[in-house]
Parts: C-alpha cells; structure tokens; sequence
C-alpha cells in the first residue's frame, strides 16, 4: 500500500507585523486505517516569509518534514490548483509524486479544526483567506470510456452500514479500493453510512479503471435528483446512470439526506453479484456539504 500524504500550501493574513502576508505549509500524513485518531497521525507545519515563497522553499520544507517522520511518502495530494505548477515542482525535484485532488479528507478536518481555533482572531481581521477545498460548480464533464458505457451502472443496489460494520474493514477481501480514518468526525457506532453496490459480470475491469481515478464523491444532481454523477480528481464528474423511475428518485434523495447525517461519509463498492462475499472494489468516499452543487 502506497504511503500518502497530503498538502497545502497557502497565504494567510499576518496578524503579528504591519498586516502582511504570511504563507504557511500544511503537510499530513493520510490515516488508512479506519478507526485510527487524527492526533497520532503525522502532521508537520512551517511559517514561510512572503520573499521566499518558491518551490525551492517548499522542496526543503518537504525534505524537513521527511526527516521529521522518518520515512519518505509515495505520492502528495494537494487541493490548491492555484499553487499547481509550484507544488509539482517541489514534489517532482523532491522525487515524490504529487496529485491534484479532493481526496484531501484528512487535510481538510485539519485545516477545519485549526480554522475554528484561530476564528476569534480572523474575526477581528478582515482579510479572509480561504484553507479549504473550494470546488467550482462548474465541474469538467469527463466521459467515460466507451467499454464503460455499455450499461455497466445500470445494476445498482442501494445499501446502507453503521458506522460500527467497518470495524473490521481491513480484514474484508477487497481487490481494489481505498479507505481513510473516520474516527475523527466523532460518528456513533450506530450512525447510517449510505452507499451504492453496483453489479456486473465484469466487476473487476471496472474497479482497476476506477482505481486509476482520484475518486471523491457519489453525487445526486441537484436540479435533476435523475443524475448519479462520480466526483474525481479536482473538478471532475462523470456521469455514472440516469435513474429510470420515481421509486429509485426518491431512494437517491434519501441518499443524499443519509449523507447529510453521516457528515458527507459514504461509500461506492463493486461485485460481480449479489451473491459473492468479496468486492472488485470498495471505496470510502467524502462529499464536501459546503460546497453542495
């Protein structure tokens, strides 16, 4: 399993010194293990001066961070597409993979809960910088491919789990799929989480494609609750089915509800069929609410 990070890389007001800019890198490390606390997951944080912000700045804060935990990532996330080009740089020159994604998760209740600390002195502060993964409405409809087309989404169920079923989640046979920690956003065992299972003879072709996506969210159009799309990368959203009937309509509602109560958790699996006790595919997934379409 890959050792994944994520980081941010951003400008914030300088309460301290004629109102300046002050730039700061976040960097955590991405909890797979679900049930394990956010505290004891490695995190590191470095004040940058406005002057030096560059790639070879954040590269040494990286090459610090690496020495600080011991051990080096496999890949960096990052949500900031304006910082695009200077954190690739750093990465790149750092040897270390770095994408572009909203599967930030563990980033952003970081990023939340330090927001909350510090909003006392952001209020009496007008200058506002925005510390989390912002997505733009107008997402880039990514098609899929054409050997995924042909009504391989249209075998679905449905399916809600309590939060206390993925206690022995790294024991479940799952041949592709990734996981986070959960644990932190303080969900009662019996908390719903909802999901979609979906079927077919060719489950596990469809999970390794699916594997090669940043995947983010299942989404429900709000205009037209019809539309089932799958968030990706940093704007993206393919068109997964079109619900047929009221009676699925109002179940994709429901959805959307359950997700409300789960604080955006839910997940998307693949089987060959309902009748197997393994999965082509598990993903664990994270809807922003703030940020609804």
């Amino acid at each position: 399993m890959k050792k994944v990070w994520e980081l941010d890389f951003y400008s914030r007001p300088n309460f301290f010194d004629n109102n300046k800019k002050l730039w700061e890198v976040l960097i955590c490390k991405t909890p797979t293990n679900f049930d394990k606390s956010f505290n004891s997951c490695f995190k590191f944080s470095q004040l940058c001066p406005s002057n030096t912000v560059n790639s070879i700045w954040l590269r040494q804060a990286i090459e610090k961070a690496i020495e600080k935990a011991g051990e080096s990532p496999d890949l960096i996330r990052f949500f900031r597409h304006q910082m695009h080009n200077m954190i690739v740089k750093a990465c790149t020159d750092a040897k270390i993979e770095a994408i572009p994604s909203r599967r930030t998760f563990a980033l952003n209740y970081w990023i939340d809960r330090r927001e909350k600390k510090f909003q006392s002195i952001k209020s009496q502060n007008k200058n506002k910088v925005s510390t989390t993964c912002v997505t733009n409405n107008d997402s880039n409809i990514v098609s899929l491919p054409d050997t995924l087309k042909d009504n391989q989404f249209n075998q679905y169920l449905f399916v809600d789990l309590k939060v206390s079923d993925f206690n022995h989640i790294h024991e479940w046979n799952i041949n592709f799929g990734e996981n986070y920690a959960i644990s932190p956003y303080n969900l009662t065992p019996q908390t719903t989480v909802p999901g979609l299972i979906f079927f077919s003879s060719r489950a596990l072709p469809m999970a390794a494609w699916l594997s090669a996506f940043e995947l983010v969210s299942l989404r429900f159009d709000k205009k037209n609750n019809s539309i089932l799309y799958l968030e990706t990368g940093l704007n993206d959203r393919s068109t997964l089915t079109i619900l047929k009937n009221i009676q699925l309509i109002q179940k994709a509602q429901n959805f959307q509800k359950k997700k409300e109560n789960s604080k955006g958790i839910h997940f998307l699996a693949i089987q060959p069929n309902p009748n197997v006790e393994f999965f082509s595919g598990f993903w664990l997934l994270k809807d922003d609410l703030v940020n609804k379409m």
